[in-house]
């Protein structure tokens, strides 16, 4: 059982008092052996013939030089166990603080890798962990603030200095530009307000600050729409897309806008990377049970090129690229995983993803439902 501050002040206190009374037991045993000892070696003729104010002065004066000593030395030992419980109990009490105060001051200089001792399970062993935690947490959040700042140069370089370029092409050429000749630089604006709108979106979703609308979502219809509506697409593509579903409706609280982006972005992720002749497959299941909740499980199945074992775990990660087919020119921002994974853990739900090369992924959604569905 492990103490806690208050168990460990109590447990000294405790000590305190049961010294207190042991001295107290041992000084009336000793009086009373002085008693004895007076009546042995005092008690005599001459005692007996004095006044009673020379008896009681006698009495006391034999008292006072016995007692002296000891109460020295019990005083001394009780001073000495004082001293030390409070010696124990500053460094209980200030020690940890210590140690917390020094890297405090170093966060607040700038160092977010500074760790504080866990040396206890009790109250400050409990501080000193979630000190250590929202550190963890801050160095997580100014990672991802320089990967944005990072990614965001990176990604709005390119669009800039083609749109740059040809107005700087256009400055000199004296002649009348055409309005088709403006469309490559609509296009990069286009781009880059996408971005910037998907960037926004998703540094809400990651602050835990995404606002959603959430209503009862029928997602068996749902997904048959969206199925609906990129079937030409698939079908243009050469691939065969198909949704299984359950027969009768399951409801999910969701916000339908943010869901149907969760299942365009899987889907056309599928149809991008899947050669002609391939085959996607809408899976729907209902009343999973999964980390002790239910869930509805939507499963996005393609036979596409895959994706190698060792990008898995990034697979998520904001303008994360397997290879060279998964490049900006044939894809998309590179958002689309990253924005999907946290529109799902914003329902309370997770995505799962298992793929080979050459074979398929499989990704899988799971979304919270209530046990009366």
């Amino acid at each position: 059982m492990k103490m806690t501050v208050r168990m460990k002040i109590f447990a000294m206190g405790l000590l305190l008092l049961i010294v207190g009374n042991t001295i107290s037991l041992t000084t009336q045993v000793y009086t009373g052996g002085l008693f004895d000892q007076f009546q042995r070696e005092q008690i005599d003729d001459t005692y007996l013939s004095a006044s009673p104010k020379e008896q009681i002065e006698i009495l006391k004066s034999y008292f006072l030089e016995k007692m002296e000593l000891n109460v020295i030395i019990r005083a001394s030992i009780f001073v000495m166990i004082g001293l030390s419980f409070s010696f124990w109990i500053s460094g209980v009490l200030t020690l940890p603080l210590k140690k917390l105060i020094t890297a405090i001051e170093r966060v607040s200089q700038g160092d977010l890798n500074v760790k504080v001792p866990v040396d206890t399970k009790d109250e400050y062993g409990k501080v000193a962990q979630t000190f250590n935690d929202m550190t963890f947490r801050l160095l997580e959040a100014e990672e991802a603030r320089r990967r944005l700042v990072a990614d965001v140069a990176h990604e709005l370089r390119t669009p800039l200095s083609i749109m740059q370029l040809k107005l700087e092409n256009y400055q000199q050429d004296s002649n009348y530009i055409a309005p088709e000749r403006l469309l490559r630089i609509h296009d990069e604006v286009i781009r880059m307000s996408m971005l910037v709108d998907d960037l926004h979106v998703l540094s809400l979703a990651e602050a835990g600050r995404l606002s959603l609308d959430r209503k009862p979502l029928d997602l068996t219809v749902h997904l048959e729409r969206i199925v609906e509506d990129l079937k030409y697409e698939a079908e243009e593509n050469g691939l065969d897309i198909r949704l299984y579903t359950i027969s009768r409706p399951l409801s999910v609280m969701a916000d339908a806008r943010r869901i149907t982006q969760v299942f365009f972005n899987l889907l056309t992720n599928a149809i991008r990377y899947t050669p002609r002749g391939g085959k996607i497959t809408v899976e729907i299941e209902d009343r999973v049970v999964d980390r002790n909740a239910f869930y509805a499980r939507v499963s996005v199945i393609d036979t596409g090129i895959g994706i190698p074992r060792e990008h898995l775990l990034h697979l998520f990660d904001r303008f994360y690229r397997v290879d060279e087919a998964r490049s900006r020119h044939t894809g998309g921002s590179g958002l689309g995983l990253s924005i999907s994974h946290h529109f799902v853990r914003a329902h309370g739900g997770f995505i799962r993803v298992a793929s080979q090369p050459e074979k398929g992924t499989i990704f899988t959604v799971y979304l919270p439902i209530g046990n009366d569905n």
